[in-house]
């Protein structure tokens, strides 16, 4: 969009100090002649641009000149700082529309904030890309295509045509009324009805999207807090749920029960051990929490928990128990 691009500009000649029309050109992918028009727009908006003939001419902004957003203290204009540097918008698509928006709020800001905020946001990393051990935290990828026409479906209104694939299932196609976005822990999920039923789509296994015209089928207003939560509970409540007892090394219990989908009952052995009675989801998402921990815990019930643990065990055992002599 037009405006879009003037905006760009003017911050491109803040940037630079000055520049020539064939580099302002390159930097907006238009042609010189579109940058002369922009120029010529500008200064009939107001905009003190200004342009130096010569070989190392070009156009530039009178010095001083800055827009400025008033209102705004120090502590208002970090928190800004601070929330751009958050990875959340990644899950819908919108980081770089979110570094573009930054970089013009950080220009607009007056002086007396503009260097303290930067310098002070500087100080603060947000949800880094590693751990402390050096474990890559891995972003779901939702395709830039994708991302723009399932927000324009919610935005607008309309329905939704997704190509949609399922946990250990193949994609399909099908229509939903699409009723907001929900973003945990980087992870995005449209929130939507099908045939007049609640539906949860991860937007990172959806491949394809379009936007139809018709209208959705939603309420005009929307609690999407309230709606996640009854989701939540309706889904931690589904599947076939397994209850299984579990002794463990206190160290290790935020992990178990972050996994877990109830913590039924707990207590303290007289070794200083943790026992902790827990509901999952299913007979794999169970055997899969006890199996991270390793000899941090030790599933005492059910018994085919047990079993299929020790299998698994002996299996890695055996690959491992016996030297490869082709390794000299």
């Amino acid at each position: 969009m037009r405006a879009d691009r003037l905006v760009s500009l003017v911050l491109l000649l803040r940037q630079h100090g000055r520049l020539s029309a064939a580099a302002l050109a390159r930097e907006l992918e238009v042609s010189t002649r579109t940058v002369l028009r922009d120029i010529e727009a500008l200064s009939a908006a107001g905009v003190p641009v200004y342009a130096e003939r010569g070989r190392h001419g070009g156009f530039a902004l009178l010095p001083g000149f800055r827009t400025e957003l008033t209102g705004l203290n120090h502590d208002e204009a970090l928190a800004l700082l601070v929330a751009g540097s958050r990875r959340g918008a990644q899950a819908f698509g919108l980081g770089s529309a979110l570094a573009s928006a930054m970089l013009k709020v950080v220009d607009a800001l007056p002086d007396s904030y503009r260097n303290t905020a930067a310098g002070a946001a500087g100080r603060l990393l947000i949800d880094p890309e590693t751990d402390l051990l050096s474990r890559r935290l891995v972003d779901e990828e939702v395709p830039d295509a994708v991302a723009a026409e399932v927000l324009r479906a919610v935005f607008a209104g309309h329905r939704l045509r997704i190509r949609y694939a399922a946990l250990d299932q193949a994609p399909q196609w099908r229509t939903v009324d699409p009723i907001g976005l929900v973003t945990v822990r980087d992870r995005g999920y449209l929130l939507a009805t099908r045939s007049g039923e609640d539906r949860t789509y991860r937007l990172s296994r959806i491949s394809a999207a379009e936007e139809l015209p018709e209208p959705a089928q939603r309420p005009d207003r929307v609690d999407l807090d309230r709606a996640w939560q009854e989701r939540g509970t309706r889904f931690r409540a589904g599947g076939d749920q397994v209850t299984v007892l579990v002794r463990m090394d206190p160290a290790r219990r935020e992990e178990l029960v972050g996994t877990a989908l109830t913590v039924l009952a707990e207590e303290s052995d007289p070794d200083g051990r943790l026992r902790l009675e827990l509901t999952f989801q299913d007979a794999r998402h169970a055997e899969w929490a006890l199996w991270q921990l390793g000899m941090g815990a030790e599933a005492l019930s059910p018994q085919w928990l047990r079993t299929s643990l020790r299998d698994r065990a002996a299996a890695l055992a055996a690959r491992y128990g016996v030297p490869d002599d082709s390794s000299g």
